[in-house]
């Protein structure tokens, strides 16, 4: 299956292991030397309605996706083995 970037993004992201979704890629992140890509993005949702920041962001690596479906994303990672980075300015 081919998929655009703009296709990726917004698919619903889903923890193979425990059925858990974690949300929905907002953003990627791409290796321009090699032009491969290297991880799928979650923003952080925002806590008391953005007033006090956002929740950290989840960074799925590219080895931990196992499938891209039409419609979701299927990945072994789960919300405690996922890598998280704190959320800045975006």
């Amino acid at each position: 299956m081919i998929c655009r970037i703009d296709e990726l993004k917004n698919k619903q992201v889903v923890c193979v292991e425990d059925g858990a979704v974690l949300g929905y890629i907002s953003d990627i992140e791409l290796d321009t030397d090699s032009g491969t890509l290297v991880s799928v993005v979650i923003y952080g949702k925002p806590r008391l309605l953005g007033l006090m920041g956002s929740k950290d962001d989840i960074i799925i690596p590219f080895h931990d996706i196992k499938v891209i479906g039409h419609e979701t994303v299927l990945v072994t990672a789960n919300e405690n083995t996922a890598v998280r980075y704190m959320t800045s300015v975006r």
